[in-house]
């Protein structure tokens, strides 16, 4: 089945064809709003200034032991609104999605295969308002952050009302990504900080330690296969918009980072991670850098789209990458363009037209995140 993509552009939404580029539907409006993955293949949250709401782009696969049946239904989307005030973070983990409302603090989670129905969400609320992420993981368990609006340190993991772990050593806490399990079933869960990131395993709060006393991590990116988990790497604390030319890579088995140089710069919308678990970053030079995740060594190195730089405004128009499968999936805002990459052949496929440049962009497959993967970054 061909994946979709849906566009956030400055005029609305857009679903492509990712294969053809054909409009398979379009809405109109201007607002801003925020994309992303829900973790069945087929539903796109959508944050915006009313709440949450959902989009259908219309493909679902049906699994069957090794192998699936696919189907599709018209897209659009859903006159659903799941009222927030500053609606944020979703994350799909372990069967289930959590949403999370940074205006008041308040977290919605219901099972994956149940979004559609308003009435299967379970609400949660934490301490106070502020810019904040949470996920319930497979025992029902919550991790979320606590904070203020001015704030923000700390993370705990509730169980049946109480709470079983708990950090506050994660000043600035933001972003999340799940990594492979080192043992077992056991659930391994990487929190973005300002002085290192912190590492849930085995039930407990483990702080990485770093070499200087500001290290920005907040935009992550994890893949199921690997335990090395994908990181920006901001070193300065006085930068109103720092341009980063190294990611730092966490091994969540020793709870160590090392980092990679790029000598390019790049943005939080450029991290991704390959089929195999590799790492795939965005350049300013409009180039994919695919690195071993294990090493940091580049493995290659592909021109998909124009040189670019990050604009002061993050809300602009700017390139986008996203990877299912093993392709991944670049916007181009200069040229109105939507990138195809083969990651396996390591070369660009297709370039399909947009009407407007993109701002926000989730490719479905029809395949939920517990078959294909759960993959995690955000701003």
């Amino acid at each position: 089945m061909v994946p979709r993509a849906l566009v956030a552009h400055t005029e609305g939404l857009l679903l492509l064809d990712t294969e053809t580029g054909e409009t398979l539907d379009a809405v109109e409006d201007d607002a801003f709003v925020r994309l992303s993955e829900t973790g069945d293949g087929r539903h796109v949250a959508i944050a915006g200034d009313a709440g949450f709401r959902l989009y259908d782009t219309g493909l679902s696969a049906d699994q069957h032991g090794d192998h699936a049946h696919f189907r599709t239904f018209t897209p659009g989307l859903l006159d659903q609104v799941r009222a927030a005030e500053g609606a944020g973070h979703v994350v799909p983990h372990a069967g289930r999605t959590t949403f999370f409302a940074d205006g008041t603090g308040e977290i919605s989670v219901v099972d994956t295969d149940e979004l559609t129905d308003p009435d299967a969400y379970a609400e949660h609320r934490t301490d106070a308002p502020h810019h904040g992420v949470a996920l319930t993981l497979a025992d029902g368990s919550l991790l979320t952050t606590q904070g203020t609006e001015k704030e923000r340190s700390s993370a705990q993991v509730i169980r049946d009302g109480q709470v079983v772990a708990e950090t506050d050593a994660c000043p600035g806490v933001h972003g999340e990504a799940t990594a492979a399990p080192i043992v077992g079933d056991d659930v391994v869960v990487v929190l973005g900080c300002e002085d290192g990131p912190v590492v849930l395993r085995k039930g407990e709060f483990r702080k990485v330690e770093v070499d200087r006393p500001y290290v920005r991590t907040g935009n992550l990116a994890g893949h199921p296969d690997s335990p090395v988990v994908l990181t920006d790497w901001k070193v300065d604390p006085d930068a109103d918009l720092e341009r980063p030319e190294q990611v730092g890579l966490l091994d969540t088995r020793t709870d160590t980072l090392r980092t990679a140089d790029l000598g390019s710069s790049y943005w939080f919308r450029s991290l991704g991670r390959g089929p195999h678990g590799e790492a795939v970053v965005l350049t300013y030079d409009g180039t994919l850098r695919v690195l071993d995740e294990e090493t940091g060594k580049e493995v290659a190195r592909i021109q998909a789209i124009k040189p670019w730089r990050e604009k002061d405004d993050w809300q602009e128009p700017g390139p986008v990458l996203e990877v299912a499968g093993s392709y991944a999936y670049v916007s181009d805002a200069l040229t109105n363009e939507l990138v195809v990459v083969d990651l396996e052949r390591a070369e660009v496929v297709r370039r399909l037209d947009l009407p407007h440049p993109a701002v926000e962009l989730v490719v479905t497959t029809g395949v939920a995140a517990d078959a294909a993967g759960d993959h995690g970054h955000d701003h």
